[in-house]
C-alpha cells in the first residue's frame, strides 16, 4: 500500500517535471544560442559534474585530479561550497573550517595544502577575483559546476553512478535529473562511477552502448578504493577483525560504506544524518549514547572524510566525550586498464594552454611518466 502510493505521489509530480524540463530546455537554448552569455578564460578550466542530484563520486575525482596535477602545475579548485555559513567570495586560508568553506572545500585545502581552494556563488565573477589574488594559477577545477554556464569550461567531466545513470532516469521532481539526458551531449568525458572491480568487458562495451557516446566524447568507468582508516582523536585505538562499528554519515548514500565495513569488522551499526548535515550538540549527544549503547569493549565510530569535516567543528565535546572517531579515507581507479588513457587525456587538454616541457626533456619525462602513473 505504501509503494502505492508513493507511485501516485510521484506521478503528480509529472507535470511539474515537464514545466521544469520545459524551463532548463530554454535556458540551454539561450545559452547555445548566445543570448545568454557564457565566458571562457585563457588558462585550462576542468569542470566536474553531473545532471543527476546525489553524491556521484564527484569528490575522489577531484581529488584524483589534485594527485595528479599539483605536483607540476598550480592547481585551484573552485566550489559553490555548499550550505557554508557564509556568503559572496572566500578564498581558504590555515584559519578556514567547513562553516567559512564548506565541507568539501575544507577537505581538499586539508589534504592538498599545496593548492588554493575558493569557494562562491557566481564562477563568472570569482575565477578573477580569484586570478587576481593568485596570478601564478595555471589550472582551475571546478567543482559541480555542469549547469553553471556562465563559465565555459576547456573540459567538461560528467560523473554518472552505475546504480542510478542518467540514461534511466527522468528529470525532477519525476527523476532524480537536473537537466534532461540530452545535456550530457555538453561533456567531453563521461565517467560511470562507483564500479565493480569485477564488471566484465562485455558489461563495459553494453554500457558504452548505453551511453552512446558523441564523436567528441569518451567513455570511462571507475570504481571506489577505500584507503585506511585514520583516527580523528588521539585516544581512538586501532580497531581489529573483532572491533564494532557505528558509522555515523551525513552523506547522500553510504551504503556502499557499509558493506564494505561490514566484510571487514564484527557487526556495524549505522546513524544516518542528511546530506551535507551540520552536526550540534544534541546530534553528539545521540551519537554518543548510540554509541553507549554498543556493549562490546571493542568498538569505534567511523565516519567519511566530508563528514569529519564538520564534526570536528565539535572538537571540544568529541574530546571531552572522549569518542574514539576514525575517518574512512577514500579514492578511486580507473578500470579496464585504462588509467593511462584517461591522465593522457586529461594532459593533452592542458596541453593546449601549457606546452610540455620541450626545452627540459628530462623535466618533461620525469613530469609525464608521473601523469600517467598516478
Amino acid at each position: 500500500m505504501k509503494q502505492l502510493l508513493l507511485n501516485i505521489l510521484k506521478y503528480l509530480t509529472l507535470p511539474f517535471a515537464i514545466l521544469y524540463g520545459v524551463i532548463v530546455f530554454i535556458r540551454n537554448k539561450f545559452y547555445d544560442w548566445d543570448i545568454f552569455t557564457s565566458i571562457e578564460f585563457s588558462l585550462p578550466v576542468i569542470c566536474v559534474g553531473n545532471i543527476t542530484v546525489g553524491g556521484t563520486g564527484k569528490s575522489p575525482h577531484i581529488e584524483y585530479l589534485i594527485e595528479l596535477l599539483s605536483p607540476y602545475y598550480k592547481v585551484a579548485t573552485l566550489s559553490r561550497g555548499y550550505r557554508r555559513h557564509s556568503r559572496g567570495f572566500k578564498l581558504a586560508n590555515v584559519h578556514s573550517d567547513a562553516r567559512e568553506i564548506g565541507d568539501e572545500p575544507f577537505q581538499f585545502k586539508s589534504k592538498y595544502p599545496q593548492i588554493d581552494v575558493a569557494v562562491a556563488e557566481e564562477r563568472m565573477t570569482a575565477i578573477p577575483q580569484l586570478l587576481q589574488l593568485k596570478q601564478d594559477t595555471q589550472i582551475i577545477l571546478l567543482d559541480d559546476a555542469f549547469q553553471h554556464r556562465t563559465v565555459r569550461a576547456g573540459l567538461n567531466i560528467v560523473l554518472t553512478d552505475y546504480g542510478r545513470r542518467y540514461t534511466k532516469d527522468f528529470i525532477m521532481p519525476f527523476g532524480l535529473l537536473r537537466e534532461s539526458r540530452s545535456a550530457a551531449a555538453r561533456a567531453n568525458i563521461i565517467v560511470i562511477t562507483k564500479c565493480s572491480n569485477t564488471m566484465t568487458t562485455i558489461e563495459k562495451n553494453e554500457l558504452i552502448q548505453e551511453i552512446n557516446p558523441l564523436p567528441h566524447q569518451t567513455v570511462y568507468f571507475s570504481s571506489i578504493v577505500y584507503k585506511q582508516l585514520y583516527p580523528l582523536t588521539s585516544f581512538a585505538q586501532s580497531p581489529t577483525k573483532d572491533t564494532e562499528i557505528l558509522l555515523v554519515t551525513g552523506i547522500a548514500n553510504a551504503d556502499s560504506l557499509k558493506e564494505k565495513l561490514q566484510s571487514e569488522f564484527k557487526a556495524v551499526y549505522s546513524l544516518s544524518f542528511k546530506d551535507h548535515h551540520y552536526f550540534s550538540y544534541d546530534d553528539l549527544i545521540e551519537i554518543k549514547e548510540a554509541f553507549e549503547h554498543i556493549k562490546s569493549e571493542h568498538k569505534i565510530i567511523v565516519t567519511t572524510e566530508k563528514d569529519a569535516a564538520r564534526l570536528m567543528l565539535l572538537n571540544d565535546k568529541i574530546q571531552a566525550y572522549q569518542l574514539p572517531f576514525f575517518a574512512q579515507a577514500i579514492g578511486i581507479q580507473i578500470l579496464f586498464d585504462e588509467q593511462d588513457r584517461f591522465n593522457q587525456h586529461i594532459q593533452d587538454f592542458i596541453h593546449q594552454y601549457i606546452p610540455p616541457m620541450l626545452d627540459y626533456p628530462e623535466l618533461s619525462e620525469e613530469a609525464d611518466d608521473a601523469l600517467l602513473t598516478t
